[in-house]
């Protein structure tokens, strides 16, 4: 009688808590050799907390977690690899000044000379079909090639395990398709994978098994490969999913937020610079701004809500109106709110209560102001309305934005924007970090606000949720803007590549466009 292998990783009631929270409550998991199984949940769920126990930057206040059929205890992250598990964490850990070898021998625990060190590379590379030139500097590597280094720099350990958080958050859809063939490669060399992503479509296409998380319990798995996005979605929020409805008809009106050839120099040494920005948002269109991270989509934010002042200003529209040297007051005053990348400290201050948070934005177009002074009763209710509006999850008006979870911060902070019912409206990740349920209704209040006649900017690294919401869509890479394409006949392949700038140079980024634009994928 043949006698099966243990799981490469099983759980067993493991758990753990922090001050007021139980992050894992009694965690059962078995992931098998060569399995590629996906680790789902809403934020807040428990994910983070599991893996960081895994690869032991945390210690589990109960239970057990086995390695290949045997009890380990993981102290720390050198003992996990020691193990065997290698991680690739979503954001990376890379010094841009140097090269990709010298970053690759910076995260291993062995020391290798260079020759040795050169040869383990050449071998992962041909191995695992994978192209990266040692000698290159980081900092002019493409995100999906520095995402290369660091899971290189896993392989290196031949692990028998890697955990994958969160990796295709600032790829193209070509290189997205580049890491699934590597990891299929590692599944069927026996190497097993625990995959966290709040893509689900690509969990669909990826994994084996899905095991889903909800308020820090197992509250079931699954087999991707029979279930849709949407099944898997309701089981992590534990509810049905409501379909974001747009109006049959879109007919848009005039133009109300245009920039005309706007041009910035980078803000600072790490910034991008702008390029000849032209694009129009008519009154109830959505548009969508695609690109990966760090390719001016800030700096094109803080251009447009009056942050940074343009050069001129007719370089800037609102409603027929030269706001390009502006202000932040005078632009909001005339019609336009912006909610930024960041939430804390830009968006929202940590230390104040969810009504001056509401106060800072709205004081003016929401008539908070009498005789000079602040009316705290009007402030305290329109936060309020917008708690109750957006289901945000917080003890009251009363309440320090610090105090809120990610995902609740920025539906009051969409709401409180959307609330304004502003000329135009521009958004950065508007649903970065919130869960299945609390995107769809961010998503359905920003096409109610274009149905009753604004126009929105939405700036994503989000695809899928571009191509849902957005009527048209532009892509910025380098500090350019794309021609603006229609949604509807946009493909993703063409997208990808207009993303991806051609490895990062510009000018062929335009001749790309103009050719697919003449030859459509």
């Amino acid at each position: 009688m043949k006698v099966e292998a243990p799981p490469r990783l099983e759980l067993v009631g493991v758990s753990k808590s922090f001050p007021g929270v139980r992050a894992n409550d009694a965690i059962n998991l078995k992931v098998r050799s060569g399995e590629i199984h996906a680790l789902l949940g809403e934020n807040g769920a428990g994910k983070s907390t599991l893996v960081k126990m895994i690869y032991g930057i945390l210690a589990p206040d109960e239970g057990q977690i086995l390695f290949d059929g045997a009890l380990a205890r993981i102290s720390n992250p050198r003992a996990a690899r020691r193990l065997g598990i290698g991680m690739v964490f979503q954001h990376f850990s890379l010094f841009e000044a140097m090269t990709v070898l010298e970053n690759i021998a910076l995260g291993l625990d062995a020391r290798l000379s260079q020759r040795e060190l050169l040869a383990e590379f050449h071998r992962v590379l041909d191995a695992y079909h994978l192209k990266l030139d040692p000698r290159r500097i980081v900092s002019t590597l493409s995100v999906g090639e520095r995402q290369r280094i660091e899971i290189v720099r896993a392989l290196l350990l031949d692990p028998r395990l890697l955990i994958m958080d969160e990796p295709t958050s600032v790829l193209t859809p070509q290189e997205v398709e580049q890491l699934f063939e590597t990891l299929r490669r590692l599944s069927a060399g026996g190497c097993s994978i625990l995959y966290i992503s709040h893509k689900l479509h690509e969990i669909v296409a990826l994994c084996d098994t899905a095991t889903i998380l909800r308020g820090g319990k197992v509250v079931g798995t699954a087999d991707p490969r029979r279930e849709t996005s949407r099944s898997m979605a309701e089981m992590m929020i534990g509810a049905n999913l409501k379909e974001i409805t747009k109006p049959a008809e879109r007919i848009f009106g005039p133009p109300k937020l245009e920039t005309q050839n706007l041009s910035l120099p980078k803000p600072t040494e790490f910034g991008v610079s702008l390029k000849d920005v032209t694009l129009c948002v008519r009154a109830g269109e959505i548009f969508g701004v695609a690109g990966v991270a760090g390719n001016g989509q800030n700096e094109l934010l803080s251009a447009l809500s009056g942050e940074t002042l343009a050069p001129g200003a007719e370089a800037v529209i609102l409603s027929g109106e030269p706001v390009g040297r502006l202000r932040v007051t005078e632009r909001r005053n005339l019609g336009l709110c912006a909610v930024p990348e960041e939430r804390h400290g830009h968006a929202a201050v940590s230390e104040f209560s969810l009504t001056d948070n509401a106060s800072l934005t709205g004081r003016d177009r929401m008539a908070f102001v009498s005789f000079g002074l602040i009316d705290p009763g009007k402030a305290t209710t329109y936060a309020s309305e917008v708690i109750g509006a957006f289901t945000v999850k917080a003890t009251g008006p009363g309440a320090l934005a610090g105090s809120l979870s990610g995902g609740n911060l920025q539906k009051f902070i969409m709401g409180r924007e959307i609330m304004q019912h502003p000329e135009a409206l521009v958004v950065c990740q508007p649903t970065w970090g919130v869960d299945a349920g609390a995107a769809s209704a961010i998503h359905q209040a920003i096409v109610d606000l274009s149905a009753r006649g604004s126009a929105v900017l939405v700036v994503s690294q989000d695809l899928d949720e571009l191509l849902t919401l957005c009527d048209t869509i532009a892509v910025i890479n380098l500090g350019r803007l794309s021609k603006t394409m229609k949604v509807g006949e946009a493909s993703i392949e063409e997208i990808g590549l207009l993303m991806g700038g051609v490895h990062g140079d510009p000018s062929a980024t335009i001749e790309l466009t103009e050719q697919l634009h003449a030859h459509p994928v």
